[in-house]
């Protein structure tokens, strides 16, 4: 490979810009490639290192290029964007590109496996059926309030309460809004029908995957949030700490710090909102059935302690940082979690 030339490609739909370097600071080719054209460019060189943002379609093209002997990097949009300098063009984007990848300080974006994106692809499909199933909840809830017809908050309350409606010839709902209203019950039970089969899909797949078995032994952390996390992380030694781990949820404080002055404020909400999600709601849980223990562990102890003294928001996210420690401790050690009992009883 050689070390010394650096490819960067402004990824497209149709066009790819490449601007070529073999030294820092200067480009020495430029070529503008259809997309059918991109990979008999790369066959034709020699094994090189080239840059990509992390976007659309930019681990399936880091998957192409390392299987021509290429060295792929995938730096984060966001922290590419300040080094493009005046207007942007697909030439200053790779300008941009080249300058950013010189800066030791961005972390490259792992390469996701097609296992990995399977993974996610199922996620996000599941996230899409249930924003439409609350969609259509919450439009069936506001219809019949208009009409007089309050429903209980919950999701399990709205099709029982909306059937026996379309059910009984003498409710005031009106005829010319029952053909609609009933197209919306079966809209509902047919999502409900695919995201419980895409969850038996992935329980299916949890049980190929070691790490996620591991995982689900600590509390807090199920099917989702552990099939989630081997989607996103893959390679978990990459992190060199729990804190890192943790940091990269956004789980983290955001520190605004001068001189001999430090101060800590909200966590920085940095990384995957998805997965940051999913942390905090198992933290939630852990906390709600704390309460209803009699003896709880050292961890729900603690949780529970904190809950009194900064309240229950507070907790949560602190549970879910420390959630994030131990499935990092989880993961890399390749152990199961164990319960340890808390110092009184110690």
């Amino acid at each position: 490979m050689n070390k010394h030339t650096t490819i960067a490609v402004d990824l497209a739909k149709c066009v790819f810009e490449i601007a070529v370097s073999h030294r820092p600071g200067r480009v020495a080719e430029r070529h503008r490639l259809a997309r059918a054209r991109l990979l008999p460019f790369f066959a034709q060189r020699p094994p090189a290192t080239v840059v990509l943002e992390a976007c659309g379609s930019a681990h399936h093209w880091a998957r192409e290029l390392q299987a021509l002997g290429h060295r792929p990097v995938l730096l984060p949009a966001q922290h590419v964007r300040p080094y493009v300098r005046r207007n942007k063009t697909d030439r200053t984007d790779t300008a941009g590109l080249l300058e950013a990848f010189r800066c030791a300080d961005i972390q490259a974006v792992a390469v996701k496996s097609v296992a990995q994106q399977t993974l996610t692809s199922l996620h996000r499909l599941r996230s899409a059926w249930l924003a439409t199933r609350t969609a259509r909840l919450n439009t069936a809830r506001g219809i019949l309030r208009e009409l007089g017809l309050i429903i209980p908050v919950g999701a399990r309350h709205v099709l029982p309460r909306l059937a026996t409606l379309l059910d009984d010839p003498d409710s005031p709902l009106p005829m010319a809004l029952r053909p609609t209203l009933t197209d919306v019950c079966s809209e509902i039970r047919e999502l409900q029908a695919k995201i419980r089969q895409l969850e038996r899909q992935l329980e299916a797949l949890a049980r190929q995957i070691p790490a996620v078995t591991r995982l689900r032994t600590a509390p807090g952390i199920g099917l989702l949030t552990a099939t989630a996390l081997v989607a996103s992380v893959g390679d978990i030694h990459r992190f060199r700490s729990g804190r890192h781990f943790a940091s990269f949820f956004g789980l983290t404080p955001r520190e605004h710090s001068s001189g001999s002055v430090r101060r800590l404020g909200h966590i920085s909400k940095r990384g995957d909102p998805y997965l940051r999600m999913l942390l905090i709601h198992g933290a939630r849980s852990v906390l709600w059935t704390a309460k209803k223990l009699a003896h709880p562990d050292r961890l729900r102890a603690w949780a529970l302690q904190t809950e009194r003294r900064c309240g229950h928001n507070k907790a949560a996210t602190a549970l879910a940082n420390k959630l994030a420690r131990i499935a990092w401790a989880l993961w890399k050690h390749e152990r199961n979690f164990q319960s340890s009992p808390p110092p009184q009883a110690t």
